[in-house]
């Protein structure tokens, strides 16, 4: 994984907040998660649709790392690998639901059409 070598400079919470969960794959993941529970890798990446291996490896290693994310890896073969959200991506989800709910609303205003809901953890 790829190590800055200066320390970031937050001075705001919200700073934070977005650094955890405010990428476009970071959000989409947790929600796929909060939907639909524990899942294995291939069944991430068959609900995220357009994510790549790549991408899809290193978003989940940074949620796991800032424990947003839950790894459980089971000593079978072919090997088993599990994630869920963790307590505090669980209480993500419901500030999550607040964005997209707010975006729908200002964007008919600017667009004079609805977003589609991605049903992920979108209250419809």
């Amino acid at each position: 994984m790829y190590q800055k070598k200066l320390q970031e400079d937050i001075r705001c919470p919200l700073e934070y907040g977005l650094g955890v969960f405010g990428g476009k794959w970071h959000s989409r993941i947790i929600c796929v998660l909060a939907r639909m529970g524990t899942l294995r890798y291939n069944e991430i990446r068959h609900e995220m649709g357009n994510i790549t291996d790549a991408v899809l490896t290193s978003t989940l290693k940074d949620l796991i790392a800032d424990g947003i994310v839950l790894r459980k890896s089971y000593d079978e073969i072919p090997p088993h690998v599990e994630y869920s959200l963790s307590e505090k991506g669980n209480s993500v989800v419901p500030i999550l639901q607040n964005i997209c709910q707010w975006s729908d609303i200002y964007y008919k205003q600017e667009h004079k059409n609805s977003l589609k809901f991605c049903r992920k953890c979108c209250r419809s």
